[in-house]
């Protein structure tokens, strides 16, 4: 009899066989409307000396800090199983990169939060600063499920793969059932995850419809799921390009939402539930 983990993986492939057409080609996407960003800062001026400060500072500094931490949790991680040791080393990372590009973070509601339990916190994807965003400013051991395309960055390929970070290979979701496992285990002991349930980061600063799939790990280990809004990091860095526009930044963590006594077909209703968490925190005012 196949486990909850096979199964969730058969759903998965089946999932992208009815996005498929009848030829067995890919159905097409439709191409989004341009839209305004939803958070843009009236009167905020980015020009030649923003871009100046980016490609000349920014941009290099970020890039030597990960080179920098990286060799320098070499050691500590060839020894480190539990991933703890390269989270400190992720956490100053990011702090690091935060204090450079002088975009301070508020951040509000964790206060509310038992972070004491394991919880799975569902987070908007805006930007690639969102990770430096949230080991900067959540102050508790996590790991983050990441796209397998991550693994093929320098340094930070590596970093992710040593420390216990959930890989999900979104062509071949069978590729990632260990690294499900893995996170499953790490929930019932206590450890919280960190998902994107987007999928991807958002290409206009909207954000875009939740992958129910996500969530099967909340209900899998009946832990809560806390939605977190991260508001102006797609203002901050957009896709598609190294121009970092200075500016503030708030982090926004919702109420818990239960998974108590739900079940895999409760996958969809969930996920709605904790879209509409995340998208009350990101659009108020």
């Amino acid at each position: 009899m196949n486990s909850s983990v096979d199964r969730a993986e058969n759903d998965q492939v089946e999932n992208g066989r009815e996005a498929r057409s009848g030829s067995g080609a890919p159905a097409p996407v439709p191409i989004a409307p341009f839209r305004p960003s939803p958070h843009a800062i009236p009167g905020l001026e980015h020009g030649w000396l923003s871009r100046l400060r980016s490609y000349f500072l920014f941009d290099p500094l970020i890039w030597l800090y990960t080179l920098g931490m990286g060799i320098l949790a070499l050691p500590g991680g060839l020894f480190d199983r539990s991933g703890r040791r390269l989270h400190w080393f992720s956490s100053a990372w990011s702090k690091l990169i935060m204090k450079t590009i002088f975009s301070p973070v508020t951040v509000t509601g964790l206060v509310n939060i038992d972070t004491s339990k394991p919880h799975v916190y569902a987070v908007n994807h805006g930007s690639a600063l969102d990770i430096p965003v949230l080991y900067a400013n959540l102050p508790f051991q996590f790991r983050i499920a990441f796209k397998k395309e991550l693994l093929s960055y320098p340094v930070v390929g590596w970093q992710l793969k040593r420390s216990g970070q959930v890989c999900i290979d979104q062509q071949n979701p069978s590729h990632s059932v260990s690294s499900i496992r893995a996170a499953l285990k790490g929930l019932k002991a206590g450890l919280p995850l960190v998902i994107f349930p987007e999928g991807g980061r958002t290409p206009d600063g909207e954000i875009k419809p939740f992958l129910s799939g996500a969530f099967f790990l909340a209900i899998k280990a009946q832990v809560d799921v806390v939605p977190v809004a991260l508001v102006g990091t797609y203002e901050l860095l957009p896709m598609n390009t190294y121009h970092i526009k200075s500016r503030p930044l708030e982090m926004r963590v919702g109420a818990p939402i239960s998974t108590a006594g739900l079940k895999g077909h409760d996958l969809q209703k969930l996920s709605a539930r904790v879209q509409k968490a995340v998208e009350d925190l990101y659009y108020r005012a």
